[in-house]
This record gives C-alpha cells, sequence and structure tokens, in this order.
C-alpha cells in the first residue's frame, strides 16, 4: 500500500506543518489573483493535489484559512486526491472524507463565499458516487439521513439551501451527460446511474418539494428578499433537474439489467426542431407523487401567487423563483409514458387539461399578450406558454390535443393554437430589422405545428386534424403567406443588404418553409388554390406593367412563393426519390381531368413562368440571378416527386379504408401524375428545364451559387431517374448541352465543382441509351475533347515554357476536373468508354505530374483523377487490365514521392 510520507513528530510540529502549508497556499492564490509570478504559484498548488493523502492539510485549509480562495483550492485537492487514491484508502477513511464535507456544507451554510460552498458540495457529491458501490447501505443512509435533516430545515434555512444544492450535485454526478471524469468503467457509471433512479431518484424529488412546500408561505408572504426565496428557488431547480433525467430502468416495474454501451441520446422527434422539448418518462412508480399527490395544484398556485406579486413589485416575471417554476410546469407538460395507465386514457388528458388552465392567462388573449410585450412587459411567460403548447403537442395525439382546451373553451386547442400563431405573424410582420421576441415564438409554435402534422410511426392517418383544426390551418397559413409577401415586397425597396430576407439562401432553406408546407397541406383543398391565386396575381402584374412599374417588388414576391409553393407540393427525399405527399395523394379525388387538377394548374403555371427566362428581354428585364436561383431550385424539387414519375403500384391506404376510397385514391394519383409523364407534357416540361439550365450556365456567368444549384441539384436529380435518362438523350436540347460541354469555351468558365458536376450528369445520361454500342460512343464524344487535348499538351517539346501560362494552368485543371466527373459516374454500360478515357491519359498524366510538380493544386486534381477512375474501374477490369493499371499506379506513385520526398508540410 502507498504510504503518505511521515509527518513531523509531535502536535506542535504538526500544527506548525500545517498552518505552513496554509500560509503557503494562501500566497500562491493571491500571486495567481495579482498576476506575480503565477507559474510558481499554480505549482504550490498543483504540489498539495498530487501529494500523497493531503486530506488533513486540506481539511485545516478549510476550517481556519480566511482565504476563500484558498479554501476553494483545498476542496479541489481532496477532491482530486480521493478519487486517485480511492482504491487504496481504508473504509473508515473514505467515510471520514465524506462525513467531513458533509459537514462542512452544513456548518458553513451562512458563509458570504458562496462558491466554496458550492465546491465542496460538488466535492462531496463525487466522493459519494466514488464511493456508491462501495459504501454499504447503512453507509448511504447515515449520509442521506444528514442530507434529508438540513433539506428539511431542521438546521435552519441555510443549511436547507445548502442540503439542496448538494442533492443538485449529485443528481448531475449520477447523470452520465454531466458527471465528472472519475478514469473508471463506463459499466460503474451505468450501475450508479440505475441505483439512483430505482432506490433514490423519486426520494429526492419527494425531500424537493417538501422543501419548497414548507417555505410557500414565508415566500408569498415576504418582501422577496428573505432567504426562504432562495430555498423555493433551489427546490425548483433541483425538482426540473430530476424530471430531466433520461429514466431507464424506472420505467417500467420489472428492473432491467445495465447495458454499459448503450447510447446516452434521447430522441424525443425524428424532425429536427429549432426548440428542445425532453420527454419525460419515469415510469409508475412515480405516479402517486406527480399526479395523485395534488403535486400541479400546488406548483400553479405558487406560481400564481408569486405573479400576484408581479404589480406590487415584490417579484418580477424573469426573477429566479418565477422562472424556476414556469420551467416546471412546462417541464411537467411533457410527462408520459407509462406513468399513465393504459386502460385510463383520462388520466393524462385531465393532467394536461390542469396544466393548460393555469397556463393560458400567460398567452391569452394573444392581441392582449403581445401588445403587453410591445409596451415593454417581458417576453419570458409568453414565450414558456408556447414551449408548454409544444410538450403537449409532443405527448398527445392531433385530436386529443385539440380536446384540450373544448372542456374549458368554446373552441379548441388548435383554433387557439392557429391565433396565438396569427397574432405572432402580424407582430413579427411589422418587426423585420431585428430578431425579437416573435421570431422565437414564431419557431416554437411552428414546432409545435410540425409536431402536430408530421406523421407518425410511418402512417398519416393520425395526423387528421378536425375540421374546426383544418379551418384554422387554411387561415393562418393564409395569413403566412399574406405577411411573407409583404415583407417581401418591403425588402425589395430595402438598400442595407443586410434584411434576413433578402440574405436567405434556397440552398440552405431553414425548418420554416417546411413548416408552413405542413400546415398548408392540412388544408390542401384551400391552400393549392390560394397559392395559384397568388402566382398568377403576380404573373399578370408583371406583364401588365412591363417597361411602366418597378418589378422588384413583385419579383420578390414570386420568390417568396416559389420557395413557399415548392415545400408544399413536394418533399425533399433526403437522398431518395420522394412521393407526392400524402396530402396531395388524399385530395381533389373528384377530378377526372388531369388538366383540372389543382397541382397540375399550379405546376403549369409556374413552368410557364420559368420557361419566360428563355426570352432574352425577358431576362434581362425580369430573371435576376437571384430569382433564377428560386426558379431552379423549385424545378429541381418538383421534378424529383412529378416528372416522369414512376408509379409504385402500391396501396397508399391501410387496410381498415374501404375498397372504393382506396380505388378512388389510387386512381386520383396516377391522374395527377401521367400529366407529366411520358406520354403526356413530361417530355415537354423535361425540355422546357434542361434549356433553362443551359441558360443558366451560359447566360449568367460568375453567378456560382445559382450555377451550382443547376449543377449540383437540377441536373444531378434529373439522370437519377431511369425514365428520365431515356427521353433526355432524345432531345435537342439535351444534345446541344453535350456538344456546348465538348465544343465550346463557354462551359470552361464553370468552378471545379460545377465542372465535375455536369460531366458527371452528362455521363450518366448515357444509361437512357439501351443498346451499349451508342451508350460508350456517347461517352467517347464527350470526353474525347479532354483526352485529346491533355495528350498534345503532353507531347509538345516546349511543355515546360507552355505548362506554366496561366491560360494553360487553367485549362488544365478544368479538364481534369471533367475528368473525375466523368469517372466517378462509372457503370456497366459505359465502362469500356471510361477505361479508355482514363487508359489514354495514363503517359499525358506522368508527364504532367513532373512538369506541375510546383504546383500542389494541379497535382492534386492529377492524384484525385487517378483516385476516382481506379475506384470506379477495378471492379471491371481482367488480369491484364488490372496489372497495367497497377503498372501505372505503381510509376505514379514513384515519380510523385521523387518529389516530396525529404519535405516537409508547413
Amino acid at each position: 500500500m502507498h504510504q503518505p510520507p511521515p509527518l513531523p513528530g509531535g502536535s506542535a510540529e504538526l500544527a506548525a506543518h500545517l498552518h505552513s502549508t496554509m500560509l503557503a497556499i494562501e500566497h500562491a492564490c493571491a500571486a495567481i489573483q495579482m498576476h506575480t509570478n503565477p507559474s510558481e504559484a499554480e505549482a504550490t498548488i498543483m504540489k498539495l493535489s498530487q501529494a500523497p493523502q493531503p486530506y488533513k492539510a486540506c481539511q485545516y485549509i478549510l476550517e481556519n484559512s480566511q482565504v476563500p480562495n484558498a479554501r476553494f483550492q483545498a476542496a479541489g485537492a481532496i477532491r482530486d486526491a480521493a478519487i486517485r487514491e480511492w482504491g487504496f484508502l481504508a473504509s473508515d477513511d473514505k467515510r471520514n472524507l465524506m462525513s467531513f464535507c458533509l459537514c462542512y456544507v452544513v456548518q458553513h451554510a451562512s458563509s458570504a463565499e458562496g462558491y466554496v460552498q458550492v465546491k465542496v458540495s460538488s466535492v462531496a457529491a463525487q466522493l459519494m458516487k466514488r464511493g456508491w458501490l462501495d459504501f454499504t447501505a447503512a453507509d448511504k443512509e447515515t449520509f442521506l439521513y444528514q442530507v434529508n435533516q438540513a433539506v428539511h430545515g431542521i438546521h435552519g434555512v441555510h443549511a436547507q439551501f445548502s442540503g439542496i444544492n448538494f442533492l443538485e450535485s449529485l443528481v448531475s454526478d449520477f447523470s452520465p451527460s454531466t458527471s465528472s471524469a472519475m478514469g473508471l468503467p463506463k459499466e460503474f457509471h451505468e450501475q450508479c446511474r440505475m441505483s439512483l433512479e430505482l432506490d433514490y431518484l423519486k426520494t429526492f424529488y419527494c425531500w424537493a418539494h417538501d422543501a419548497a412546500a414548507s417555505v410557500t408561505k414565508g415566500v408569498t408572504d415576504s418582501d422577496g428578499t428573505v432567504p426562504e426565496v432562495k430555498v423555493c428557488t433551489a427546490a425548483l431547480r433541483l425538482m426540473l433537474q430530476i424530471l430531466n433525467w433520461d429514466f431507464r430502468y424506472s420505467t417500467t416495474s420489472k428492473r432491467t439489467g445495465v447495458n454499459a454501451f448503450s447510447s446516452d441520446v434521447r430522441i424525443s422527434s425524428s424532425l429536427p426542431q429549432r426548440s428542445e422539448c425532453v420527454l419525460v418518462q419515469p415510469g409508475p412508480a412515480w405516479r402517486d407523487v406527480l399526479i395523485s399527490s395534488g403535486h400541479i395544484a400546488w406548483l400553479l398556485g405558487l406560481y400564481a401567487a408569486v405573479r400576484d406579486m408581479f404589480s406590487r413589485g415584490t417579484y418580477w416575471m424573469d426573477c429566479p423563483i418565477a422562472v424556476s417554476a414556469r420551467k416546471l410546469i412546462v417541464q411537467l407538460c411533457s410527462l408520459t409514458g407509462t406513468i399513465f395507465p393504459s386502460d385510463n386514457e383520462q388520466m393524462q388528458e385531465h393532467h394536461l387539461l390542469h396544466l393548460l388552465s393555469g397556463i393560458l392567462q400567460w398567452i391569452d388573449p394573444p392581441d392582449a399578450v403581445s401588445q403587453a410585450i410591445e409596451c415593454g412587459k417581458s417576453e419570458s411567460e409568453m414565450l414558456d406558454g408556447c414551449r408548454a403548447l409544444l410538450s403537449m403537442a409532443t405527448v398527445t395525439t392531433p385530436l386529443m390535443f385539440d380536446q384540450l382546451l373544448k372542456s374549458i373553451r368554446p373552441f379548441g386547442t388548435i383554433s387557439f393554437l392557429s391565433s396565438l400563431m396569427c397574432e405572432v405573424v402580424k407582430v413579427l410582420g411589422n418587426n423585420t430589422d431585428e430578431e425579437t421576441w416573435s421570431w422565437e415564438a414564431r419557431d416554437i409554435l411552428l414546432d409545435t405545428w410540425t409536431t402536430l402534422l408530421l406523421p407518425r410511426d410511418n402512417t398519416d392517418q393520425s395526423t387528421s386534424l378536425p375540421p374546426e383544426g383544418l379551418n384554422a390551418a387554411a387561415n393562418l397559413f393564409a395569413l403566412i403567406v399574406e405577411t411573407e409577401l409583404r415583407v417581401a415586397s418591403a425588402s425589395a425597396m430595402d438598400d442595407d443588404g443586410d434584411s434576413d430576407h433578402l440574405q436567405a439562401s434556397v440552398t440552405a432553406m431553414d425548418e420554416r418553409l417546411s413548416s408552413y408546407g405542413l400546415i398548408a397541406r392540412a388544408a390542401i383543398d384551400v391552400t393549392i388554390p390560394l397559392l395559384t391565386r397568388l402566382f398568377s396575381e403576380r404573373f399578370s402584374a408583371l406583364h401588365q406593367g412591363r417597361g411602366v412599374v418597378d418589378p422588384t417588388s413583385t419579383l420578390e414576391e414570386l420568390y417568396s412563393l416559389l420557395l413557399i409553393a415548392g415545400h408544399v407540393l413536394a418533399d425533399e427525399g433526403e437522398g431518395e426519390t420522394p412521393l407526392v405527399p400524402y396530402a396531395i395523394q388524399t385530395h381533389f379525388l373528384d377530378i377526372l381531368e388531369p388538366d383540372r387538377h389543382p397541382v397540375v394548374f399550379l405546376s403549369g403555371s409556374i413552368v410557364k413562368f420559368a420557361e419566360q427566362s428563355l426570352n432574352p428581354e425577358m431576362r434581362v428585364s425580369v430573371f435576376s440571378p437571384r430569382l433564377m436561383e428560386a426558379v431552379v431550385w423549385f424545378l429541381a424539387r418538383w421534378s424529383r416527386t412529378y416528372l416522369m414519375a414512376e408509379e409504385t403500384g402500391e396501396s397508399i391506404t391501410s387496410a381498415h379504408h374501404g375498397y372504393e376510397l382506396q380505388f378512388q385514391k389510387l386512381q386520383s394519383r396516377k391522374l395527377l401524375l401521367s400529366f407529366f409523364g411520358e406520354h403526356n407534357q413530361g417530355r415537354f416540361v423535361l425540355d422546357i428545364i434542361i434549356r433553362i439550365s443551359v441558360t443558366t450556365l451560359v447566360s449568367y456567368p460568375g453567378e456560382k451559387n445559382l450555377q451550382a444549384l443547376t449543377c449540383n441539384q437540377l441536373l444531378h436529380s434529373l439522370v437519377r431517374r431511369k425514365t428520365i435518362c431515356l427521353q433526355l438523350v432524345q432531345l435537342d436540347s439535351w444534345r446541344e448541352l453535350a456538344n456546348a460541354f465538348a465544343n465550346e469555351r463557354s462551359l470552361l468558365l464553370l468552378n471545379s465543382s460545377n465542372q465535375r458536376s455536369l460531366a458527371q450528369s452528362l455521363v450518366l445520361s448515357a444509361s437512357g441509351i439501351s443498346n451499349p454500342g451508342p451508350s460508350n460512343q456517347y461517352v467517347r464524344d464527350l470526353t474525347g475533347h479532354m483526352t485529346k487535348y491533355l495528350v498534345e499538351l503532353a507531347s509538345k517539346s516546349d511543355l515546360k515554357i507552355v505548362a506554366q501560362q496561366p491560360d494553360v494552368i487553367l485549362s488544365v485543371s478544368c479538364l481534369l476536373d471533367r475528368l473525375r466527373g466523368a469517372a466517378s459516374a462509372s457503370e456497366p454500360r459505359t465502362q469500356i468508354a471510361l477505361y479508355e478515357m482514363g487508359f489514354s491519359v495514363m503517359s499525358p498524366v506522368l508527364v504532367l505530374l513532373e512538369v506541375y510538380k510546383d504546383e500542389p493544386a494541379v497535382v492534386y486534381l492529377l492524384l484525385k483523377f487517378v483516385v476516382d477512375w481506379v475506384d470506379g474501374q477495378i471492379s471491371y477490369l481482367e488480369a491484364r487490365e488490372t496489372a497495367s493499371l497497377v503498372d501505372f499506379c505503381m510509376r505514379l506513385l514513384q515519380l510523385y514521392s521523387s518529389h516530396n520526398i525529404g519535405k516537409v508540410i508547413s
């Protein structure tokens, strides 16, 4: 066993030694504070922490030093040494350390140096966790009895506050996400976590509640400065912390084993949200504490009493006790799981209704609340009310959520949610210069709508709203669109260039527009015609005022309408081919002619508008690069869903629906998709899209964002569909694009990423040519100009001089990017042509590597091309071809190494 160094023999010498150690630490703390020789001071403090068993010295400092920082450092040294030496400390020493820390916290509870108390509490909590599996049940009961006595006020209000703070530190250290590092395996932490959750966490919650209840009268009868307020605030904070615990072992009545490698992440929704909502799932054992004990009534009563004192100035809306109480109320709105019996659905509904009845006064009536905020009242209560609605929506079905308010009001919760959101949108429309409370409220309420409307368990039937809710969604969407258009129009005249609306990028759309789309789909019968009317009005106004009225405002409105319509009509897909949104599939069932379908009418209007960009005069006067970004983005998103879409043949409803309804829905979807199919208008629309793509690449030089949308999204999504590729290769517009790529210099101005993407798309389109011979010849025609240029360049006698010319370096870089794009499009049908492409430039690549050895950018492109080409070809090659490829790679590596050996990368 590791023994400490001998201390001086007599008690006087021991006292002198301890006193000198204290003076040294005090001097070091003063030196650090005064920035005099801090390195030596830090070494002195480190020496104490690293000394074997420094506990007597640390305890002496804590009990006798008048320097708070010295006491703070002594507490830290106890922690460091105890965690390090725990394995060989005697049981009595472990218990004594725990007892000392707990006693110190209680005895010095009224100390003015709160940070020292917090530190000692934290050390005590960490020591208790470190010994949790070592201490006997009797040891734990002894320690916790001391804590219990403090929390229940036996030793006074200050000790009560310190006891609660200790429990807060203890719970924090037992939670894996906030635990302190101890150098122990994860299984240890999981065992501690399970033990605390099953045997103590509920007890701690009850202690905190009892402590808060014991001082409630002192809180409500005081002037807000009495110590009872601190106790109540700390107790509320501890209860909130416990409810935020990641319950895993108490969610059922059975104890489960420890999985030391399970994930610590809590997932409450599959959709990314702007607002945090943590589900509380403690299990049936907590029912008596949280549901049946009158806990909710007490909490709401406490906050109501504090709230009534706002006007008297005793408390204010953002004072700690008010904030803590509101947070706890909001968190209880997220209560769900087995704490509610499966055979008693009314229990959860009654629980939420009880909370909602207390929360309503924070947010109702919406117009009066928002007006008060605009006049200077704090927005925090209103925002917490919005968070409470989000929590309720997360743990209920839409129908149950809507039903909550109907028992006390003549309208449902969804109608109220719509009214509240409408008020926020109105305020937001008048405050576009800076982010105000209305921005945050909008995000929270949009998350609430998203939670209500997003399909659950991969089914859509549960998301249907009651008729009143549908009307509310329709009215809300109409106001949202009206406000967005007004903001867009106003931003057109904003010369600052700092407007959030102007700076929004269509390549990085936030969840806001996705939420707008979900709200619109909830009332799709109303919102699609609304968007069609608004778009047609702006389109007509653009033509009628051409040459007479400044079109900027109208163009900004069209920009916004394109983004909104794109999110309503189609989903992103996230790597998969998105289906027609369920709401669109299951509505408009009475439409029997494709061209009369509202979705077809809206889509056709937008395609016709986009087609106007092919007119040079219209392009100059109307279609700015910004507007074209929205056009291309919409076409890319829309075409993935509707253009020549393949019918899945699957039933679109579950078995409990009638056969006739299933047949109607299936026919409606076929009708919608047929209009833009290959045998109807699909080929015509595809041709328009390709010609628009060529226009953006040729007529908008330097517009990197626009060209990136065209190459990486629009064209890329088209060539991923076999049905579209079959038509692409037959279109004159596609052949013109391929010819421009191979023979014209205009497309050489695209940046490297767009060059690669365009080359890849052009090569992938060869899958639309059924015969392998023509497919390979098509690829050879696309890539021949690249290989020919590089072969001719490498054979020049004055290559070393010519190769250094800027235009030559640019051309080589551009062609290498194109080769990389083509190589990454390798498929069985076109493999031969792509192998020939790479094989023909083997020698030129080696020559260029030698010539450009001092141009790292070109060398990088050469190596990346070889990597992409080899990666795409190696699985197809026979032995002889493989040997040739390996030989080339070895020569390449040898040459590259000879240029770089001995170099140090800075």
